[in-house]
């Protein structure tokens, strides 16, 4: 009996280790990442109720509202401890997180997804176009896809539209459409105040060319071209008080804040330097056309 009893706890034990082993082998994410992507970076007040809690370069964003907050992109999986002590160490509540949401569905904007959706119980909320790709862990994204998940799949709550709005505790943002870099990848504008002013913000996914291949040998995103040039069209015609982006590096972090300056929303005030980034990026999408 006591034999038996001990086979049976040692076949569960095989069974639960063989299947965490193998959801475990579904998951492959890239692990030859810059190294700033995991480097720590000090959270800090961008301007009014948003602030940063991403690495140096991969950027994520804490908005505060008093019925919970919301957050905008979760680095890598590794990211997950350092938004939990970013968030902690500005004086926010992990657990009071309500809303998820991305600015295209990558392994390095989505990584940590999935656990801070199960420990804060959020909603997800993501682009149409991209609600596939989250769901599959990334596997089938046109550039970066492959037979594994690069990140933990993740069913999104609500999708998203084009100039959809997400509302919590007084805050409104709206989601602007910006597809080409992802098929679903967006941005968002919304207002922030402090105890001076409103300032307009725009959280842009700036349109960076992924593929390596001609446009048109893209089969599995037969209208890319397309619409890249819609969404440099869109970008161009936007207008703001002060642009953030899904990489530190696209709005230059490093030049505009130093871990342990003072609040300043005012360094982050760069219409300029948004057109400027923009330009580039459609003289690089011309070329490649």
């Amino acid at each position: 009996m006591l034999k038996q009893s001990i086979n049976t706890v040692v076949l569960l034990l095989f069974l639960t280790f063989s299947s965490l082993f193998a959801c475990a082998q579904k998951v492959a994410e890239p692990t030859r990442n810059p190294p700033e992507w995991t480097q720590p970076y000090q959270p800090f007040r961008i301007a009014g109720n948003l602030y940063y809690v991403g690495t140096s370069d991969l950027a994520s964003y804490l908005i505060t509202t008093p019925k919970g907050h919301i957050l905008i992109n979760t680095g890598l999986s590794s990211s997950l401890s350092s938004i939990k002590a970013n968030v902690k160490t500005l004086g926010f509540k992990f657990s009071d997180i309500k809303i998820l949401l991305t600015t295209q569905a990558h392994f390095d904007h989505m990584g940590a997804m999935a656990a801070i959706k199960k420990l804060t119980g959020a909603k997800f909320m993501v682009d149409e176009k991209d609600a596939k790709v989250a769901a599959d862990g990334g596997r089938s994204d046109y550039a970066l896809g492959g037979h594994r998940s690069t990140y933990v799949p993740v069913k999104a709550d609500r999708i998203l539209h084009d100039k959809d709005k997400i509302t919590l505790g007084g805050m409104e943002l709206v989601m602007l459409h910006h597809p080409g870099h992802t098929q679903g990848s967006c941005s968002f504008l919304f207002n922030v105040k402090d105890e001076s002013r409103v300032y307009s913000v725009l959280i842009a996914n700036m349109p960076t060319i992924v593929t390596e291949k001609k446009f048109s040998e893209v089969t599995t995103y037969p209208g890319i071209a397309k619409d890249y040039a819609y969404t440099l069209n869109a970008m161009k015609k936007l207008k703001f008080d002060m642009w953030l982006s899904s990489h530190a590096s696209q709005f230059g972090l490093l030049t505009k804040h130093k871990p342990g300056d003072a609040y300043n929303p005012a360094a982050f005030i760069d219409q300029k330097g948004y057109d400027s980034a923009i330009r580039d990026l459609e003289d690089k999408f011309l070329r490649k056309e």
